[in-house]
């Protein structure tokens, strides 16, 4: 199943990602290897990121994004997370 993943920045989380970066790819490493990931990176207004994900649940996409280190060490303020469904490009999802 796909979910969206929207991680939402703090005030302040220009100057916390940088530090913070190594530990956040570290965590994802795992997931994009198996292809988990379908694409991930940030919003460049430093509006937060976006992920989107292909897992069981959404129980495993939050748990994933609780344990992710920009939550934890407050680079994101909170996250929201939505089902999806792709439709475009209908070479993969037609």
């Amino acid at each position: 199943m796909l979910f969206v993943i929207i991680g939402r920045d703090t005030p302040d989380s220009k100057e916390k990602r940088p530090g913070v970066r190594p530990e956040h790819l570290n965590h994802w490493q795992e997931w994009d290897a198996e292809g988990k990931v379908v694409i991930a990176g940030p919003l460049t207004d430093f509006a937060g990121s976006l992920f989107i994900v292909d897992v069981e649940s959404e129980e495993v996409a939050r748990a994933k994004i609780e344990a992710d280190p920009y939550l934890l060490k407050g680079v994101f303020e909170s996250y929201e997370i939505h089902p999806f469904k792709g439709v475009l490009p209908s070479a993969v999802y037609g």
